[in-house]
């Protein structure tokens, strides 16, 4: 059942109009032009650190897919030109994997990418339904992943078929979790966004990073509408098309919750001056999920093109406003459009 519905879910994204009617909110800010940078674009740098892995640019391939052959294909080409790239890269789902052990190696991709920060991944909402942290340990462990991701989307579980909706008591099994795993543990939304409340509840509990992952990306509401077969939970499916925090609003609640904390910013960026501007605004790490899909359909060296062109992008984006680092890129470098 889970992995027919993965690959239903894949097709949808691949081939039908799934993007949130709500904007990711960057297109507020604007970058400030120096035309005197008094630097080099040579000299620009995107090096970083996160979670104690060196990675070449703030790029994360988002969480995206597994448990079917397409899925596998999808992976492996994903990691393929991670590792090319020298960026981070987060799995879709284990669980069907965590309950069908078979469906394991759809998921795993050491061999195409020995090197890179790799995150496994299960629904932070498996926990209270007979899940813990052995099985996030087996999760991470199966892949030889360096971290893992709890994923929450209340949203998606409510509008989904027989969906796991009993959201009560989760963040204190969450924060059991971030006690008892010997390795960071990453809390994402899945489209919707993370406000400052649940951020800062988020930080008590441990977690090592957040991902904002608002909206202005994939709407999985769209997704569960256009699989549903039922019409009066299509039309519930419908009216959420435009929910959530756009991106930029969750990144900076988040980043002023928690000023300390290591927060990557996805949901609907497309392109490396989005990038900058995220980078800008705190995020630590970008996350790009849709951007790469379709390249992915067709083989690594797509994939990595798109990421030459983002790079290439957010080289050009810091040059222009004389930030020769990351640690350079911050609010003094944005004009905010609607103030």
């Amino acid at each position: 059942m889970h992995d027919k519905r993965k690959l239903e879910q894949l097709q949808i994204c691949l081939n039908g109009d799934v993007r949130s009617t709500t904007s990711s909110g960057l297109e507020r800010y604007r970058l400030r032009h120096q035309a005197l940078p008094e630097m080099d674009l040579a000299s620009v740098s995107t090096r970083t650190r996160f979670l104690g892995h060196d990675l070449e640019a703030p790029l994360l391939v988002s969480s995206m897919t597994g448990g079917t052959a397409l899925a596998a294909t999808v992976n492996r080409r994903l990691a393929r030109a991670a590792q090319e790239a020298g960026i981070a890269m987060g799995l879709g789902s284990q669980r069907a994997a965590i309950e069908d052990p078979s469906l394991m190696g759809t998921y795993r991709v050491r061999d195409e990418a020995p090197d890179i920060l790799l995150l496994a991944n299960l629904g932070a909402i498996q926990l209270n339904y007979g899940y813990g942290p052995e099985e996030c340990m087996r999760a991470v462990e199966n892949v030889g992943a360096d971290a893992l991701i709890l994923h929450l989307n209340p949203l998606q579980e409510a509008l989904q078929p027989h969906g796991d909706t009993g959201f009560g008591g989760l963040l204190a099994k969450i924060a059991r979790v971030c006690r008892e795993l010997p390795l960071p543990v990453v809390v994402k939304e899945v489209g919707c966004g993370l406000s400052r409340e649940a951020a800062e509840a988020l930080r008590q509990a441990g977690v090592a990073a957040l991902d904002v992952a608002g909206t202005g990306g994939t709407s999985w509401s769209e997704v569960e509408r256009q699989r549903s077969t039922n019409s009066d939970d299509a039309e519930v499916a419908q009216a959420f098309r435009a929910w959530g925090l756009p991106t930029a609003e969750a990144l900076v609640q988040v980043r002023a919750a928690c000023p300390g904390l290591p927060v990557i910013a996805s949901g609907g960026l497309a392109n490396g001056i989005e990038a900058a501007i995220a980078l800008a605004l705190g995020a630590n790490l970008v996350g790009y999920a849709h951007e790469l899909l379709c390249p992915a359909m067709d083989s690594a060296a797509a994939v990595n093109q798109r990421l030459d062109i983002i790079l290439r992008q957010l080289r050009t984006a810091m040059f222009c406003v004389g930030a020769r680092t990351l640690a350079d890129l911050d609010t003094t470098r944005l004009d905010d459009m609607e103030r």
